[in-house]
C-alpha cells in the first residue's frame, strides 16, 4: 500500500536509498536530510515493511522534482515504482506545479511517464544547492528530464 512516510520509516528509507547509492545507482541521503524532507516522501509498504520510496520536492513557483525513487531489488518489475511515480505526478498536479523534473541515471524509465531530456542549464540555479553538497559534483552523470503537467 502507498502512503505518506512517517518518522518511524526514515531509517528504512535511508537503508533502501543508500543500498542503491553504494552501487552508484542513485545519490545517498543522510538521516538529517530525510528527517527534514519527510513530508516529501511516499512509501510503499508491504506487511509492515518499507519496500519502496519516492519523493516529490517543490523546487520553485511552478516546478517540482521527483527524487529518491527506490524499490527493493526483489520487488522490482511489479509496478511498484510506477505507482509511486504516478502518485508523485498526481500530487504535483494537485499542488499546482506546472513542470516536473528528475535527475536520474535511468532516463529510459522516466521517459515512459512523458519526461523528456533537457539540458541541466534549463533548470533554475536553486536546484544546484543540493548538487554542490554532493560528492560527485561537478562531475555528475545524472541526466535531467522534464515533464510538463
Amino acid at each position: 500500500m502507498i502512503r505518506k512516510a512517517r518518522i518511524k520509516d526514515i531509517k528504512a528509507i535511508q537503508a533502501l536509498i543508500n543500498s542503491f547509492a553504494k552501487k552508484d545507482l542513485m545519490l545517498a541521503r543522510s538521516l538529517n536530510e530525510l528527517y527534514e524532507t519527510i513530508r516529501d516522501f511516499w512509501i510503499y509498504e508491504d506487511k509492515g515493511k518499507v519496500i519502496a520510496c519516492c519523493a516529490l520536492h517543490i523546487s520553485w513557483e511552478d516546478l517540482a522534482e521527483v527524487k529518491s525513487l527506490a524499490v527493493k531489488k526483489e520487488k522490482q518489475h511489479k509496478g511498484i515504482g510506477r505507482k509511486l511515480v504516478l502518485t508523485c505526478i498526481e500530487e504535483a498536479r494537485a499542488l499546482g506545479a506546472k513542470k516536473l523534473f528528475v535527475l536520474t541515471y535511468k532516463p529510459g524509465y522516466f521517459r515512459k511517464f512523458g519526461f523528456a531530456k533537457i539540458n541541466h542549464s534549463q533548470l533554475p540555479h536553486k536546484i544546484w544547492v543540493e548538487c554542490i553538497r554532493c560528492a560527485k559534483f561537478p562531475n555528475c552523470q545524472e541526466i535531467a528530464l522534464l515533464k510538463k503537467l
